[in-house]
C-alpha cells in the first residue's frame, strides 16, 4: 500500500498493477529474512567473533609452555598447559567460523504454492526458473527451486544451529575461565570505579564470563525454537512460523552481547604463575600415571593395580612418589627419567598442541 500511494503520487499510476505481481508475501519475506541474518552475521557478529577467537589464540601462544593442573572429574589430573587448553577453544571456534563463512542462505520466488502457477499463466514464455534463479542470485542468495509457499529454510537453520553450537562452545569457555579465575590460576585486573559486589568491596567477580554464559543461553533457546520450528509448515503453508522468524534479530543480539562480554573478559585476565606453580607442586599424585606406564613398559602385568594400592586416595609428596619410585623393578634409565619427573614437565606434548592451527 505504501508503495502504491507513493506511485501514485508520483503521476507512476501504471506501474501500481505490476505492485506484489505473481507473489506470495513469504516471496517478498522470505529473501528479507535471509538478507537481514546475512547482513547482521557478516557485518556484526563474525567480526566479533574473530575477534573472540584470536584473543583465545594469543592467550593459547603466549601460554603454551605454562604448566598447570588438569582436573577431571573435580579431582588432580595429568597436567596439561594452559596454552593447550586455550589451544582447544580456538580449534573448535575457528572451525565453526569458517562453516559460518561458507554456507549460503536459500531463497525463492515461486508464487502461492510454489508452482509459478500465475506466473506461467500471465507469461507462458518466460523461463521462469532462470529468472529466479537470477533474481534471488542478486540478492546474494542460492535459489531454492523446489519449495511450496514456504521456502524451507534449511539453510537458515543450518546457521541457527552453528550459531548454537558457537554458544555452547563459548559456554564452556566461560565455565572453564570462571573456574580458572575462582582457583586462582588467573587473576583479573582491577577496573578503577567499578564495583564488584555491592556489600563485599574486595571482590572482583568475573561478571563478563557469567554474563556471555547467560546471554549465550538465551539465544540458545531462540536459535534451537526457530531452527526446529522453520522447517516445519503445514502441508503448503501455515503461518506459524511466520510470528517466530521476527525473533532471529533477538537471538543473533543475544549472541553479540555474549561475544561483547567475553571480549572485555579475556582482555582483563593474566595468569598468576606462583599459584599454578604451587597447585602443581601440592599434587605430586598426578605422576601415579607415569609410573605405572613406565612400569607396564618393564613387562609388570600387575603394574596398574600396584600403583593404584599405593596412591589412590592419598596425599602423594615429593618424597613419598620418589620413594615409590625407588622401589620398583624397572630399567635404571627409565628409574632415572621418573625420579627427575616433576608434576609440571609431565605435561606431554602440550606445548607443541597449544600451537596447532
Amino acid at each position: 500500500i505504501f508503495i502504491s500511494e507513493k506511485l501514485k503520487k508520483m503521476n507512476k499510476t501504471n506501474l501500481v498493477p505490476w505492485l506484489h505481481f505473481g507473489l506470495t508475501s513469504e516471496d517478498v519475506n522470505n529473501i528479507s529474512y535471509s538478507m537481514m541474518w546475512k547482513d547482521g552475521t557478516k557485518n556484526v557478529y563474525l567480526d566479533k567473533l574473530n575477534t573472540i577467537i584470536k584473543a583465545i589464540k594469543d592467550l593459547a601462544s603466549k601460554h603454551s609452555k605454562e604448566a598447570m593442573l588438569s582436573l577431571t572429574h573435580g579431582q588432580p589430573a595429568t597436567p596439561t598447559t594452559f596454552g593447550k587448553e586455550m589451544a582447544v577453544f580456538y580449534y573448535r571456534l575457528n572451525k565453526h567460523y569458517k562453516l559460518l563463512k561458507e554456507l549460503e542462505l536459500e531463497g525463492k520466488i515461486s508464487g502461492a504454492t510454489g508452482t509459478w502457477a500465475a506466473h506461467f499463466l500471465a507469461y507462458p514464455n518466460i523461463d521462469w526458473l532462470k529468472f529466479s534463479n537470477k533474481f534471488v542470485k542478486y540478492f546474494g542468495l542460492k535459489h531454492n527451486p523446489l519449495t511450496t509457499q514456504v521456502e524451507s529454510h534449511d539453510s537458515l537453520a543450518e546457521q541457527y544451529h552453528l550459531l548454537s553450537r558457537v554458544n555452547s562452545i563459548l559456554i564452556d569457555f566461560s565455565n572453564d575461565m570462571w573456574f580458572y579465575i575462582s582457583r586462582g590460576i588467573l587473576i583479573q585486573k582491577i577496573v578503577s570505579g567499578e564495583t564488584g559486589s555491592s556489600t563485599m568491596p574486595h571482590k572482583i567477580n568475573p561478571i563478563h564470563f557469567e554474563n556471555a554464559e547467560g546471554n549465550c543461553g538465551l539465544a540458545n533457546s531462540l536459535l534451537i525454537h526457530l531452527a526446529n520450528k522453520l522447517t516445519i509448515s503445514r502441508l503448503q503453508r501455515d503461518l506459524s512460523g511466520s510470528t517466530v522468524i521476527r525473533n532471529q534479530g533477538v537471538a543473533l543480539g543475544y549472541c553479540v552481547i555474549a561475544l561483547n562480554n567475553l571480549i572485555k573478559g579475556v582482555g582483563r585476565v593474566k595468569i598468576n604463575k606462583q599459584r599454578i606453580k604451587d597447585e602443581l607442586n601440592n599434587h605430586w599424585e598426578v605422576l601415579a600415571e607415569a609410573v605405572q606406564t613406565i612400569l607396564r613398559k618393564n613387562g609388570d602385568s600387575d603394574a596398574y593395580e600396584k600403583i593404584k594400592e599405593l596412591t589412590r586416595g592419598e596425599t602423594i609428596s615429593k618424597n613419598n612418589i620418589q620413594k615409590i619410585i625407588s622401589s620398583l623393578d624397572i630399567s635404571h634409565d627409565d628409574k632415572n627419567t621418573l625420579m627427575k619427573l616433576t608434576p609440571g614437565g609431565y605435561t606431554g606434548l602440550s606445548s607443541v598442541l597449544a600451537k596447532l592451527r
